[in-house]
């Protein structure tokens, strides 16, 4: 690329920048006043040509609408791509509510382990939420894998004793599936210091407001309506990234 092309992307990007800057503060200036209490996080180009992004964060986590450069109009809604069918905005979301993975406290978690267990998940499960028992059932589809299960009792919380005697467990894993998947609460063994009280802690600072709730190995959270198939091939993915970066 010559000097004379350098200096017209140069001008380009400037360009660029400036326009988006001066739109930014044209939509934060229509709509502060409107939202009163919640904040606006962030606003950046959307999806579809001539769309904007906004991001608000509030008590029940980041939230994301769309407006046009103005700020006249607001348009809530998820934005599907039809070629793929991918819902833009939930993948969206899922990013921008990742977390720092290396940060958790893996040692209140039950560790489940099928083959190798080369690939990691992380979930925010409640042994009495129906849509956690399926997800169970998903998963026992997916080979080499290590799920830490961090147990959430918030569905039933006058049935988190069934949670605590899991950790009390001989065998944590083996007492959770029974639970999870058989609905078979264990035996309650003899009391011992549980991490049920501090993971319903944990759940709530990471905004944790449904169950199961999943994060993968680099941090993102990912649906637990995936298939297993599909869900196989994000873990693979992350894998193969989280690999590449050690």
């Amino acid at each position: 690329m010559n000097s004379s092309f350098r200096a017209l992307f140069a001008a380009a990007a400037v360009l660029f920048t400036s326009l988006a800057s001066a739109n930014e503060a044209a939509i934060r200036r229509a709509l502060e006043p409107k939202l009163a209490a919640d904040a606006i996080e962030g606003i950046s180009p959307g999806p579809m040509p001539g769309l904007w992004e906004v991001r608000l964060r509030s008590r029940e986590g980041i939230q994301v609408f769309y407006t046009d450069a103005a700020g006249t109009y607001i348009i809530q809604g998820n934005i599907i791509e039809v070629r793929s069918g991918r819902d833009l905005t939930e993948e969206r979301l899922l990013k921008l509510s990742a977390i720092k993975f290396d940060a958790l406290p893996l040692d209140q978690a039950v560790k489940v382990q099928r083959g190798d267990g080369r690939r990691t998940l992380v979930m925010f499960s409640d042994p009495y939420c129906p849509y956690c028992q399926q997800f169970e059932k998903v998963l026992q589809q997916i080979s080499d894998i290590t799920v830490y299960v961090f147990m959430y009792p918030v569905i039933r919380p006058q049935n988190a004793g069934h949670s605590k005697a899991v950790w009390c467990s001989p065998d944590r894993a083996k007492a959770w599936l029974a639970l999870a998947i058989d609905h078979k609460p264990p035996t309650p063994p003899a009391k011992c210091d549980d991490p049920v009280e501090k993971n319903l802690q944990l759940g709530r600072s990471l905004r944790v407001n449904s169950t199961p709730t999943l994060f993968l190995a680099n941090g993102e959270r990912v649906s637990p309506g995936l298939p297993a198939a599909a869900l196989q091939e994000v873990l693979d993915k992350v894998h193969a990234e989280t690999r590449k970066k050690r």
